[in-house]
């Protein structure tokens, strides 16, 4: 029997590779994976307490009804970091503005975290996977004061760190430092992180395409083209791809990461600067899509380089495998050149 490999001591084993490696970084990873198990045990009860299930009445400042487990989660987080001393300030897709944390300690942390507590919240009741996405930054402030705007809103290319927590049929965590791709089972045995998926590469291409069908139509022509291309026969087999939509864009990304395939959330008249938010959910899942070989894009501009000019900026959204996202790209740019 192999030796089994404890995220704690994975983190440990490769602090070396940490940019600044003092072992904040190592701590802050620990702090998002405390946290994620006490999500994740509210996830797991969230069918029997009535105080972690349903509306919470109020909605979040994307205009979007809160669960009660987003609020739970929410707060979860931000008590953790609060708490731990590596960081400075984090941004929630859940609050209007960024959070400054005022104590001393604190105030000399040099990260910053943005993150998205429930991805997919809207499935909580329905019991589908849901998940948290995390994005971590050096501080661009001076430390010993006090965080600002700047921290937030950098480029997904800065990232240190990034990651995701799927709370599935098992609660898994993955993340990149920008060496790689590592996935982390929790066995509720032992309430510990172990190594199950090393090295995670996504394949370069795949027979599964990931898009709400009611978007289709009004999307891009390239786009459409795209997805009639996957609906159709394809010459080498005689059969279509296959369309699989979750809806909960942390589950619909990790079964592209596992077994190849593409998701698409593109600008659409209702959302014509598209629908998910470039902080919380899509600089952090394209900077583990670039290290497991695949690529994230709007279309026409590299997701990360994209310079962030407002907390909850909303972009379109294109991830997965490299030769499925470079084919939109080709239908893209062919019907641009048509118009």
């Amino acid at each position: 029997m192999s030796k089994i490999t404890t995220l704690n001591e994975f983190i440990l084993d490769r602090q070396a590779e940490f940019p600044f490696a003092t072992g904040e970084l190592s701590r802050l990873l620990s702090d998002v994976a405390v946290a994620s198990k006490i999500v994740s045990n509210d996830v797991r009860r969230a069918g029997l307490v009535d105080h972690i299930l349903g509306a919470q009445g109020e909605t979040n400042i994307q205009g979007e009804e809160q669960q009660k487990l987003d609020v739970v989660a929410d707060e979860q987080f931000i008590k953790m970091f609060r708490f731990g001393g590596e960081v400075c300030g984090i941004a929630s897709e859940e609050n209007d503005d960024f959070m400054a944390f005022e104590d001393e300690q604190s105030k000399k942390g040099n990260y910053v975290v943005l993150f998205d507590p429930l991805d997919g919240s809207s499935n909580i009741d329905v019991n589908v996977s849901i998940g948290t996405i995390f994005s971590i930054y050096r501080r661009v402030s001076p430390a010993g004061s006090s965080a600002t705007i700047a921290d937030m809103l950098q480029e997904g290319v800065k990232q240190v760190a990034a990651g995701y927590v799927l709370y599935g049929s098992s609660t898994m965590l993955v993340y990149t430092t920008g060496h790689g791709v590592n996935g982390f089972t929790l066995d509720p045995a032992i309430g510990e992180y172990c190594l199950s998926h090393p090295n995670m590469k996504m394949p370069e291409t795949s027979r599964l395409y990931s898009m709400n069908e009611g978007n289709i139509d009004i999307s891009h022509p390239g786009i459409q083209e795209y997805i009639k291309y996957c609906q159709g026969e394809e010459k080498a087999t005689g059969r279509p791809y296959s369309g699989r939509y979750i809806g909960s864009l942390v589950a619909d990304f990790h079964r592209s990461l596992i077994k190849g395939g593409i998701y698409i959330y593109p600008a659409v008249p209702s959302s014509p600067k598209g629908k998910l938010r470039l902080l919380y959910e899509c600089n952090p899942l394209a900077f583990i899509a670039e290290q497991a070989g695949g690529l994230a894009t709007t279309g026409y501009e590299r997701i990360m380089e994209i310079k962030p000019t407002e907390l909850h900026q909303r972009v379109p959204y294109i991830v997965g495998s490299k030769k499925m996202v470079q084919q939109v790209l080709n239908c893209i740019q062919q019907a641009d050149s048509r118009n």
